[in-house]
């Protein structure tokens, strides 16, 4: 229509700075791990191809000398929908933190809950019970970590914006909830196949205890947002009038 102002975007529009170069480096992996014949080897989660032997985080790997790993392991990723998912979601979450935080500010968080997660993990796999003794040899790879950890962040700053669960609208903070619990019982379960929920919690973790914990730069915002949010909702459960005196009612 003509002298419309309206426009329609799809998602929080184009990649900022640091998500842009995110999303180009782990997409490149993805293609060296193609053409490499990454995914036909037998099987692609097992230390067989050299690409996860050297790349992904295998905690008997990390111990044995390879300790880049709780960082490179983040640009692997498992197969197509793996990648996209997670691409999607750095995308859909990283971009308005990215703005709201500065490129550094950004990056910064992003690798301390993915590296965490990788901590994690590494953690995990090196306890001395029989529940958690796969996970000593078993891989990991994909950025899941450092994208549950952009869900807290984004869920604290952006509380009520909705988003879709399957078909579902549900407000931010409560699809963070339901994915956090998830994962804290999938990973209580224990089992060589759950190492990936061991990532997601360690990323959530990771996150919590940087924005919580920090002085300064997004963690400082964060908690500035979450003493506002925890302020209004005290206010809520009073009958706060401001000025004057009424007979009528309690004021608090």
């Amino acid at each position: 229509m003509k002298g419309s102002s309206v426009a329609y975007t799809i998602g929080p529009g184009s990649p900022t700075p640091a998500v842009k170069a995110l999303l180009v480096g782990t997409i490149a992996v993805f293609i060296v791990q193609y053409i490499s014949g990454f995914f036909t080897a037998m099987p692609y989660y097992a230390v067989s191809h050299p690409l996860m032997e050297w790349f992904a985080l295998t905690p008997a790997y990390v111990v044995g000398g390879l300790v880049w790993q709780p960082v490179t392991y983040l640009f692997l990723h498992a197969g197509v929908m793996h990648l996209i998912f997670n691409m999607l979601a750095l995308w859909m979450f990283g971009v308005d933190l990215e703005r709201r935080w500065g490129r550094t500010g950004f990056l910064r968080y992003y690798f301390v809950c993915g590296v965490g997660a990788g901590l994690t993990c590494l953690f995990v796999g090196l306890l001395p019970l029989a529940a958690t003794r796969d996970l000593y040899i078993t891989p990991t790879a994909g950025a899941s970590g450092s994208v549950y950890g952009l869900l807290l962040a984004y869920a604290i700053l952006f509380p009520n914006r909705i988003i879709y669960y399957f078909i579902f609208p549900i407000p931010v903070r409560i699809y963070v909830l339901i994915a956090g619990l998830l994962v804290l019982y999938e990973s209580a379960r224990g089992g060589g196949g759950n190492i990936a929920h061991f990532a997601h919690l360690g990323g959530l973790i990771f996150g919590y205890l940087y924005l919580t914990l920090g002085r300064g730069g997004p963690w400082a915002e964060i908690k500035y947002r979450y003493v506002k949010w925890r302020m209004n909702r005290m206010r809520k459960r009073f009958d706060v009038h401001e000025g004057g005196r009424r007979w009528d009612s309690k004021v608090h």
